[in-house]
């Protein structure tokens, strides 16, 4: 039987929480968010967007499917640690190929479980997102603080650069393509790319810091934008990439590919208090004034006001009212600050890729 060992985490600010360790004995540092949904931890934990990012986990019950290869994101654990309250040691799924303790220690991530999760996700809610450490061999306050004062704030973080593929790749599982897509990774989920191979296309991978010439040489027909982790004014490669790319082919953004595009049209972005992350927030479309669950996972937002004439908003988060998403019609370009992909969350938004097909047969067309 394996012996309990304690562990703590200790946020910027000075508080303190005690729990249990999890994963591998150890210390780790990252920026402290929390995540609502109570489903989908291991696309989670292999989401690139949380790279650097510690996950507090809001449901009180993690594992009680277990983990399985299926179900990641990318080829590794992509958080920096990992917070949840109470762990389901017997998983129960036909898929289960282990726990979510064994799957920590794997993949070399430090955690820690039985800690009051509620006290933690409502002191973030209050005081906002900051770095924390979560250790399980070092106890002393004043020496864990020393090490969180030497870590990087998110703010003007550039973190695409950490997990943007290395070269430029081919992502095809469907033979039949009608379409050739431009996908910049600025950290891609897997479920982006099976539905964009789905839908009749043939995405060409290529790393964060592509040049428009390379881009064009492979004459697409649309250009996708992926989510990612940092902050997205940092990544100024890819900004003005983006914006000599505008009206090439249509454009498509998925959170922060929104951010970059809104970037390269003109507008800025700023820190959200607390982020956005689960997979039950409402957002509206303006247009038909339908309202869509979403998956969401991200700590920036684009500034409304900062929308030039020629920009369309196009969805609102219903829970803060800011802007989810928008459209330029000069450059048939469009993006979301959500995840219509899901993986974890609903499939309500889905039709986005849709639309991206329909804009690419439009721009063959003419």
């Amino acid at each position: 039987m394996n012996k309990i060992k304690n562990a703590i985490l200790l946020l910027n600010d000075g508080r303190s929480f005690e729990g249990q360790l999890v994963g591998l004995e150890g210390e780790t540092i990252g920026e402290v968010c929390f995540n609502t949904g109570i489903t989908g931890y291991q696309e989670i934990l292999t989401d690139p967007s949380y790279c650097q990012q510690i996950v507090v986990m809001a449901s009180p019950h993690i594992g009680n499917y277990g983990v399985n290869k299926s179900d990641e994101e990318s080829d590794k654990v992509q958080v920096s640690g990992f917070i949840f309250k109470e762990e389901t040691t017997y998983p129960s799924n036909w898929r289960s190929e282990g726990s979510i303790s064994d799957y920590l220690i794997r993949n070399n991530i430090t955690g820690i479980k039985n800690v009051d999760t509620r006290a933690i996700v409502s002191h973030i809610r209050d005081k906002g997102v900051m770095n924390g450490i979560i250790s399980s061999i070092d106890y002393n306050k004043t020496s864990l603080l020393k090490k969180l004062e030497a870590a990087p704030s998110m703010d003007g973080l550039d973190l695409v650069k950490e997990v943007t593929c290395q070269n430029k790749y081919l992502y095809n599982t469907n033979k039949n393509t009608n379409f050739n897509v431009a996908v910049i990774d600025f950290g891609i989920k897997r479920n982006i790319l099976r539905l964009i191979s789905d839908s009749g296309c043939k995405p060409i991978v290529f790393p964060a810091n592509v040049s428009k010439k390379e881009i064009l040489e492979e004459k697409p027909d649309g250009i996708f934008l992926s989510n990612g982790p940092g902050d997205p004014s940092a990544a100024t490669y890819a900004i003005k990439t983006v914006q000599s790319l505008l009206g090439c082919a249509p454009i498509f953004g998925i959170c922060l590919g929104h951010q970059i595009l809104a970037l390269a049209l003109g507008a800025s972005t700023f820190k959200l208090k607390f982020g956005h992350r689960g997979i039950n927030h409402p957002v509206k479309n303006i247009k038909t004034g339908r309202i869509e669950i979403t998956s969401q996972n991200h700590g920036f937002g684009v500034e409304m006001k900062s929308l030039s004439k020629n920009i369309v908003p196009t969805h609102i988060n219903l829970n803060d009212n800011t802007l989810a998403g928008l459209s330029c019609p000069d450059y048939n370009a469009f993006s979301v600050q959500y995840h219509p992909e899901s993986s974890p969350g609903p499939h309500d938004s889905r039709y986005l890729f849709e639309h991206f097909i329909h804009l690419m047969q439009h721009g063959k067309k003419n």
